[in-house]
């Protein structure tokens, strides 16, 4: 069994918790950066914890990505 490493990193290879967890982290990077150089304010307490959960998520959709069976039925 080889696993494809290529599902961690190209864009058409993420599942959606991946997808989710990636646009989440961009979203809290660009956030931290508008309230640390533009708006001057402190960072809401447990602001960081942001990156925890997104990077928590990141792991469990590689995880289902790389060793979920490709012939599964999805329920939509």
């Amino acid at each position: 069994m080889s696993l494809d490493l290529s599902k961690l990193y190209r864009p058409s290879a993420l599942n959606s918790f991946q997808f989710i967890a990636l646009t989440g982290l961009l979203m809290s990077a660009g956030a931290h950066l508008i309230l640390h150089y533009f708006v001057s304010r402190p960072l809401p307490s447990g602001f960081n914890w942001l990156y925890a959960c997104w990077t928590g998520l990141y792991i469990i959709g590689s995880l289902i990505n790389l060793f979920g069976k490709p012939d599964e039925d999805h329920h939509h």
